[in-house]
């Protein structure tokens, strides 16, 4: 999965198709928000959001909810921050939400010997495969690909980075807090998990049911990673996205335990 969104209370000059792609969001507060964890529902909020995906093209525009001109800022901004964390390995890399792979291949890859690839999607993760293996990129960079949701996975490899994008706002609060620990145990010594995702510039969580996700306020992220036994390092916004977009921001983080 991966997508930028525009908020619903603001304007935008972006009109038609673009606007068409984002749905209709409701804010909620947080405490009411994804109440997910009986048995019915879970299903249901995560069967939701795999129909949506189901239909959406699998191109960099399909990928960016109508926003695929971002595409070169949101890699260029995301390369800055590992940049100026100074990532200490550059053997292995995981992608998780890869969608069509667009940031495996534009932002891990040039830096990794190997990148592997989290998607839930088949199509997706075959349109990864092939966009990941064609000109340009070393096919040997590219590792495994595992075709199922965050919810279930677990890593059995060691990575130097974990990156994930514009995904966990497809989980459940337990289920977040649950992949953080598992994550984290898929980490190198001194090695980064680094997540960057939209975030509610209120202390609300929105609601999207269209494509069955939530947009957390930031200090909901801060409080599940250091629930889950990371410490974040840092923390910077994404710059020069269009007006009327949700804030993103990428949070570097590494386990307690290399204290």
């Amino acid at each position: 999965m991966d997508c930028a969104k525009f908020t619903e209370h603001e304007d935008s000059d972006h009109k038609g198709q673009e606007m068409e792609n984002i749905g209709q969001e409701q804010e909620v507060p947080a405490q009411d928000a994804i109440k997910t964890e009986s048995k019915k529902v879970v299903p249901e909020f995560y069967d939701k959001a795999q129909k949506y995906w189901s239909e959406v093209p699998a191109t960099v525009n399909g990928m960016l909810g109508g926003l695929g001109y971002i595409n070169a800022i949101d890699i260029q901004g995301s390369k800055n921050f590992l940049r100026e964390i100074k990532v200490p390995g550059k053997k292995l890399a995981l992608d998780c939400g890869a969608g069509i792979g667009r940031v495996s291949r534009n932002l891990l890859m040039p830096l990794f010997e190997t990148v592997d690839l989290v998607e839930q999607d088949a199509a997706f993760a075959e349109k990864a495969r092939e966009l990941c293996t064609g000109e340009g990129v070393r096919r040997s960079s590219l590792g495994e690909i595992y075709n199922l949701g965050l919810q279930e996975f677990s890593p059995s490899h060691k990575y130097d980075l974990i990156w994930s994008q514009w995904v966990l706002g497809h989980l459940t609060d337990r289920d977040l807090v649950a992949f953080f620990r598992r994550i984290q145990q898929g980490l190198q010594p001194e090695a980064y998990f680094c997540m960057k995702e939209n975030v509610s510039a209120t202390k609300t969580v929105v609601k999207d049911d269209e494509d069955s996700s939530v947009t957390r306020p930031l200090e909901f992220y801060e409080r599940f990673l250091k629930e889950a036994g990371f410490r974040i390092v840092r923390k910077v916004r994404q710059q020069n996205f269009p007006k009327g977009l949700f804030p993103v921001y990428m949070i570097a983080c590494k386990s307690k335990r290399t204290t």
